[in-house]
């Protein structure tokens, strides 16, 4: 059966089948040889994996960030940015990470954070005489910090999966989303520096501070999502509902670009993104529950700890594991066929479940600026209207750099379990 399994997958895969398709259809031919299973344990197995609260943040999430983009708040935070880091080389390439990063603190979601702050500084990048492959480069890598940087839809997966506090996995995300974050900002810098990419003039303070004013409302957003589940006011999912309620009435009452015939737009990308992440989060349970059935996790660890019981040792091939695999699979279905995989082998050499939870997210928002199939590639390439091989020589040096911050997260467990220890969690 296990074979049947992976062969049928691989087999949809080269025919460009959809990956929650690939994997439902590839689980449905290993029951068909396996025999003495009914296919009725598939829709019970997908119900199961849907029928769950946490899980409900996901959609919130997405309409959060939704909005967030609708009412005029990414638009805010761009100028808030550009007045802190616009006026050094390269400063609408800063800008567009610093965004990105407030972005990501409210959407949780890579692809919404590319185009969300895309579509407004990709343009605005090449009209200022960036290459468009740069530019597209940038806000590609950028957008990955949306799942980095907390709330995050992965962690809130992870979370589920593992039973690992989501609280103290978005608390632990901050730290090395703002390592990576500054890497790319360094290389961005350093890259328009010798491109003679130039920035705007110096802002006064006052200008500053009415930037910092009129975007105060966003980027009070992450600080009530977070403070509010660390003090126990909400819980993750909760704090998805809250996120929706706020950027609902700052978009719509105090800002007023928010308008009401933009409300189906929303809802529509809110009901088919949520839709596509569930199906894919209900066919990933049954391949991974045929998985535990075969006792490949088993398998898997006891192959991993034949090769060497040291951490350095299993956590390197782990991480040359899921870089490949973030390639071609989509972050939803990797982490919940993989971590059941992992999660025997890591527990076995005393790695914190916390700690690699930040691993596995880090590495595979990674895989989605990696050539051939990354999602946040697809997107910034859509914007900025160009081909996916004129993008693939700019990336490399920003991608380069975050595989250097996941060495660094991998070996330095404090970067990702420093927050969540002091705080208690």
């Amino acid at each position: 059966m296990t074979l049947a399994l992976f062969l049928s997958l691989i087999f949809f895969f080269i025919i460009n089948i959809p990956i929650a398709i690939s994997i439902a259809l590839a689980s449905i031919a290993a029951i068909l040889v396996k025999g003495n299973i009914p296919l009725v344990v598939v829709v019970q197995k997908m119900f199961t994996a849907t029928d769950s609260f946490p899980l409900m943040a996901v959609p919130f999430f997405i309409l959060a960030g939704s909005l967030m983009e609708f009412g005029g708040i990414s638009r805010r935070l761009v100028d808030f940015a550009n007045t802190i880091v616009g006026r050094l080389s390269g400063g609408l390439a800063l800008v567009s990470i610093i965004a990105s990063m407030f972005f990501g603190a409210i959407s949780g979601a890579a692809a919404a954070t590319v185009a969300a702050i895309g579509t407004i500084l990709i343009p605005a990048m090449v009209r200022r005489g960036y290459d468009r492959s740069f530019a597209t480069a940038v806000q590609a890598t950028a957008g990955t910090l949306g799942v980095m940087i907390p709330p995050s839809i992965p962690m809130v997966i992870y979370g589920v999966l593992t039973g690992v506090s989501i609280g103290a996995l978005f608390i632990g995300g901050i730290l090395p989303g703002i390592l990576v974050g500054v890497s790319l900002m360094l290389v961005a810098y350093k890259i328009s520096k010798d491109r003679g990419y130039k920035g705007d003039e110096k802002v006064g303070f006052n200008k500053i501070l009415m930037a910092f004013k009129d975007a105060i409302l966003a980027l009070l957003m992450p600080v009530i999502i977070l403070g509010g589940i660390y003090g126990g006011v909400f819980t993750p999912t909760e704090a998805a509902v809250v996120a929706v309620v706020y950027g609902f009435i700052i978009g719509f009452f105090i800002y007023k670009e928010l308008k009401l015939e933009h409300l189906k737009d929303i809802l529509t990308n809110a009901v088919v993104s949520t839709a596509m992440i569930m199906f894919i989060i209900a066919t990933a349970s049954v391949f991974g529950w045929l998985l535990a059935s075969e006792q490949i996790p088993q398998v898997v660890a006891n192959a991993l700890l034949s090769i060497s019981r040291n951490p350095i040792v299993i956590l390197a091939l782990i991480n040359i594991l899921l870089l490949f695999i973030g390639t071609f699979m989509e972050t939803v279905a990797a982490i919940i066929i993989l971590v059941p995989v992992f999660l025997p082998v890591i527990t076995q050499i005393g790695v914190d479940p916390l700690h690699f939870g930040l691993i596995i997210v880090v590495n595979l928002a990674i895989g989605m600026v990696t050539p051939p199939l990354g999602v946040c590639l697809f997107v910034g390439c859509g914007i900025a209207n160009i081909k996916l091989e004129d993008i693939t020589r700019a990336v490399w040096p920003f991608l380069i750099a975050m595989i250097v911050d996941i060495i660094l997260i991998t070996y330095i467990p404090a970067i990702s379990t420093f927050l969540p220890k002091m705080l208690g969690m």
